[in-house]
């Protein structure tokens, strides 16, 4: 994706979600629930305003971020070379937030038969999916994939690293979106995946630096 279509991709999706708010806006408690517990019960409120129009903001904000990213880069080169790539990513983000946002509205205005987890859960894993596509193409850069002191210093670990980290990221993807099937223990089962693809990755990037600097 372009980075011109995933401007105007984004920004339709954001005037679509603000368009929204304000048609129901009047429909919508003074008091929103905005945050729930890992037994999906309401533990978090915020005046109507904020919860109507947040998260939109919000989304501008990390589009901002992530288009200012590959400009400030001193790799930035080496995002050039994935970025059609990190451009969709970008758009998967933002939908994913209005897509959380979407079902915190819904949920507000009486729609409440669905568990927000398990809403919630198959497009986190969608996201770590994709996310694990990228890091199969992604190149060794400042703000994007596994950084750590050793793949930052070395094309080689940055790459094998990312080959190990990617297939961890898929998996754990895959399992997260399976999750719905297990009930209240779902959630246990997705954080343990996400840590074991976070962790691996940065002890397999150490192993191997020891072992490209050996002698």
């Amino acid at each position: 994706m372009s980075t011109r279509t995933t401007l105007i991709v984004t920004l339709a999706m954001v005037a679509i979600a603000v368009a929204f708010s304000a048609a129901v806006y009047g429909k919508l408690p003074e008091q929103m629930a905005s945050h729930w517990n890992i037994n999906d019960q309401v533990d978090g409120t915020m005046p109507r305003l904020w919860g109507a129009f947040l998260m939109p903001l919000v989304s501008l904000a990390m589009l901002g971020l992530f288009l200012l990213i590959p400009n400030i880069d001193p790799l930035k080169a080496n995002i050039a070379k994935f970025r059609e790539t990190f451009n969709t990513f970008i758009a998967l983000i933002v939908a994913f937030l209005l897509y959380t946002y979407f079902l915190t509205i819904l949920w507000n205005l009486g729609y409440q038969n669905f568990r927000m987890g398990q809403a919630i859960l198959p497009a986190i894993g969608l996201i770590f999916i994709f996310a694990g596509l990228m890091m199969m193409k992604a190149k060794r850069n400042f703000f994007i994939g596994i950084r750590t002191p050793w793949t930052l210093s070395n094309d080689r670990v940055w790459d094998e690293t990312h080959r190990v980290g990617s297939r961890l990221f898929i998996i754990m993807g895959v399992i997260t979106m399976l999750t719905i099937f297990f009930g209240e223990i779902g959630i246990y089962i997705m954080m343990t995946a996400l840590l074991i693809a976070v962790i691996v990755p940065v002890v397999y990037s150490y192993v191997l630096y020891k072992e490209e600097t050996k002698g």
